[in-house]
């Protein structure tokens, strides 16, 4: 038996559940949790992610907004996301 983190199992258990959840729908679902599977998903996404022209994001609705060359947009639901692509807010003055 291999010997597995408590992380890997959460990323397993988190992917199984969309799956299902998918199924439910009638919608096919496909998890890459890691090796080969996993790598092409890292891959195609980094290669998509350099199509972005602009991101509007959206803290207080949790949504980024991604703008591609092409004109397509793509909506990302994230409780996180938003507040990575937000420089923090500063109350102080800058100095001229």
């Amino acid at each position: 038996m291999i010997d597995r983190t408590s992380a890997e199992q959460a990323i397993e258990q988190a992917a199984e559940r969309v799956v299902s959840l998918e199924a439910e729908l009638e919608a096919a679902g496909h998890a890459a949790t890691g090796g080969d599977d996993l790598a092409l998903v890292r891959a195609a996404l980094h290669a998509w992610v350099d199509t972005v022209v602009g991101a509007v994001a959206s803290p207080g609705v949790g949504r980024v907004t991604l703008i591609h060359a092409n004109g397509s947009q793509t909506k990302l639901a994230s409780p996180e996301l938003p507040y990575l692509l937000t420089r923090p807010v500063s109350f102080t003055t800058p100095q001229a």
